[in-house]
């Protein structure tokens, strides 16, 4: 949302907005910049009519906005068109050359790779996602958000997109160039999944990229296929010669070789299929290898927060099965001899959690090693209506079950001293969850322990 709102001011438009974190004094940082570039923020009790300077074309709401929040109630009453965050996207993508990227998992990271290659090989593409691109956030930008400039061919101006599929919004999208990047379990069943990807595919305009995975195979008809070895032997973009160390990652194309300062086997896979996508959209590999070498990365992508008294603290933003099952697999290939991954997991709302409860245990229960320990709080919970039946408690004892040590903490604020203590030269912390911007300050406030052991 904050990104659309900076894309309209950047481009010459006006924004206001507001957001009950913001009214609870949260996120001080982020609404500074906001109001620095020109975007109007204001409380959400309805008075945004008044404070909206000029008419309201419209009143843009996420999916996590209910009808009885008082701004919605007061567009309504005003006569003001309520619209989906992914209805003023689609208009932008429509408009624009537009590269989108879904997928189950991934989606952040293969748009970030898109975007620093484009820019890279001179296309200006401009950017609307997620997650916040550390190569712009450390130039003092928020990070998922980018205007585009002019094509360097004279044709409609780039812009790349993360699209999400997780509420049923991937279908109102219609690019010039779209990405399906995988098929697993998160948010809805995939079979309705895979419907929604069918739409996708139909509604784009020009080449579509998509994983060469059997489960996708509906989709492989007439699209540019991506994989890595052993598999995907008929995809025309094919990882080979994969190396794989505790902080990067290499592989060659084509021939072509290509470096990554991102771990991770599933890294590899992200920037195939980033290069299969740029070079549909006419890069040459050699000229994509420097711009994906120097990509910094995303923020809460297996980040890297620092290191005390021999233990690494790293924040990601892992939050379903695939995601946790690599980033535990990743976090297992640092740490070093007689050590540990110490994990932490906050599961986000009680509908998705009670979604994905069993999907979720066997995860933990496959991908964590015998001696690793894992501390769940109790269920973040954003505002609004929801039915609590479930609890982080019921997934931790479900894990202990099958011999795992899961502990159960419902204050978080009590978990990083009990991590701290726990922690011993050579383990790796490894935070885990989605949607609570306050995460990454919880995995410092770990580093902060330990270091004051």
């Amino acid at each position: 949302m904050s990104a659309l709102a900076l894309f309209e001011v950047r481009r010459g438009g006006k924004a206001s907005g507001s957001d009950r974190a913001f009214d609870q004094g949260q996120n001080p940082e982020l609404r500074a910049q906001l109001e620095r570039e020109g975007v109007v923020i204001v409380p959400q009790d309805g008075s945004f009519l008044a404070a909206a300077h000029g008419p309201c074309e419209a009143l843009v709401v996420s999916t996590a906005v209910e009808a009885q929040v008082p701004d919605v109630a007061a567009a309504r009453a005003g006569g003001v068109p309520v619209l989906h965050r992914s209805e003023l996207l689609a208009r932008h993508v429509a408009s624009h050359r537009s590269v989108a990227i879904s997928g189950t998992s991934g989606k952040s990271t293969v748009t970030g790779m898109v975007f620093a290659i484009m820019r890279g090989c001179g296309l200006q593409p401009g950017l609307l996602t997620g997650g916040a691109l550390a190569d712009l956030t450390a130039q003092g930008e928020p990070g998922n958000v980018w205007a585009p400039g002019a094509a360097p061919d004279g044709g409609a101006p780039w812009l790349v997109v993360e699209a999400d599929e997780s509420d049923g919004s991937l279908v109102r999208y219609e690019p010039w160039l779209g990405v399906v990047l995988n098929l697993g379990l998160d948010h809805k069943q995939p079979d309705e999944i895979l419907a929604m990807f069918r739409t996708f595919r139909e509604r784009t305009r020009g080449p579509f990229v998509c994983a060469a995975d059997d489960n996708l195979a509906a989709l492989h008809k007439g699209a540019v296929l991506f994989g890595a070895e052993p598999g995907a032997a008929g995809a025309a973009f094919r990882a080979t010669d994969i190396e794989l160390s505790p902080r990067a990652a290499g592989f060659r194309l084509q021939g072509q070789p290509f470096g990554l300062s991102q771990p991770g086997r599933h890294n590899v896979l992200n920037a195939t299929a980033a290069i299969a996508a740029c070079a549909r959209a006419g890069l040459a590999l050699p000229d994509m290898a420097a711009p994906l070498a120097g990509f910094g990365g995303i923020a809460r992508r297996f980040q890297g927060l620092g290191e005390a008294k021999g233990v690494e603290v790293i924040d990601d933003f892992a939050h379903n099965p695939d995601k946790i099952a690599a980033a535990l697999a990743t976090a297992h290939g640092r740490v070093r001899p007689g050590g540990r991954v110490l994990a932490f997991f906050q599961p986000h709302g009680f509908g998705p959690t009670r979604f994905l409860r069993d999907a979720l245990v066997a995860a933990f229960s496959d991908h964590l090693a015998a001696d690793d320990v894992l501390w769940l709080p109790e269920i973040f919970f954003a505002g609004g209506t929801v039915v609590r039946d479930i609890s982080s408690a019921d997934l931790v004892a479900a894990i202990v079950k099958v011999g795992r040590d899961a502990r159960f903490e419902n204050d978080r604020a009590g978990i990083a001293p009990l991590i701290a203590a726990e922690a011993r030269p050579g383990d790796v912390v490894l935070v885990m969850g989605a949607r609570d911007p306050s995460l990454t300050g919880f995995a410092r406030d770990c580093l902060a322990a330990i270091a004051a052991r």
